[in-house]
């Protein structure tokens, strides 16, 4: 695919619907991929760390997570036409586990958050194959890559956090049978009710960042990575 690149980041354009349809058929051929959230703050974060960038840019699929990252594409007249959120990405993957019959398997978070996540995904997907679990705090990470292994899981899901998490896929993904890795940050808590997104109004005019700031204004430090990373696309001849 052709990527987009934004200070020495890559992004892929392509929509849920590309990357669902190009990782059905990875799967079929015995392919695996990893797919990692981009946003304004990862690519600032990058600038002054090589391996973050590395770490993203070895990524199958670079989704345009950060509303930011949308603008820079529509001022560069790039070929992103909209957002391709983590935890959307992650319900992609679980209707088309459901659909196709892909076990999944989930690693990360409190024992009491990716069980409960479990729990309610099982609900809204009733024939969805959950090959295993294992909360973040494991500390035999052999036994875990046995276990992980011996569920013969197709799509995993690892909630640790960025960049631990993607660290996590990169050093263990070739010793598993896992086709699709994902990392997801605080999905689980989502999955689990534990957080609460933006409303959908919000969601749906790229506004998710500005709910969140509103609701929690010690994000601003955060926030301010968005700015910055346009002034310097816009600058950047």
């Amino acid at each position: 695919m052709n990527k987009e690149t934004y200070m020495g980041v890559d992004v892929s354009p392509l929509s849920y619907e590309e990357i669902t349809k190009e990782l059905n058929q990875r799967i079929q051929d015995n392919q695996q991929s990893t797919i990692i959230a981009v946003n304004p703050e990862k690519i600032i974060a990058s600038q002054n760390d090589e391996t973050l960038r590395d770490l993203i840019n070895g990524s199958t699929y670079q989704i345009p997570d950060g509303v930011g990252v949308l603008l820079a594409s529509r001022l560069k007249g790039g070929e992103i036409r909209s957002r391709v959120t983590g935890v959307d990405m992650m319900d992609r993957l679980l209707q088309m586990a459901a659909e196709e019959g892909y076990r999944v398997f989930f690693y990360g978070a409190k024992e009491e958050v990716v069980s409960k996540a479990i729990s309610n995904i099982q609900e809204t997907y009733p024939s969805i194959q959950v090959a295993g679990y294992e909360n973040g705090y494991v500390q035999d990470q052999e036994a875990l890559i046995q276990k992980i292994n011996d569920a013969k899981a197709d799509i995993m899901f690892v909630a640790l956090g960025s960049p631990k998490q993607e660290q996590w896929i990169r050093a263990n993904k070739e010793r598993l049978p896992v086709k699709v890795f994902q990392g997801v940050g605080g999905s689980f808590d989502v999955y689990a009710g534990h957080v609460k997104r933006a409303p959908a109004p919000f969601r749906k005019v790229g506004m998710e960042w500005f709910y969140r700031l509103a609701t929690d204004p010690k994000r601003i430090k955060r926030q301010m990575a968005l700015p910055k990373f346009l002034f310097r696309v816009i600058t950047k001849k």
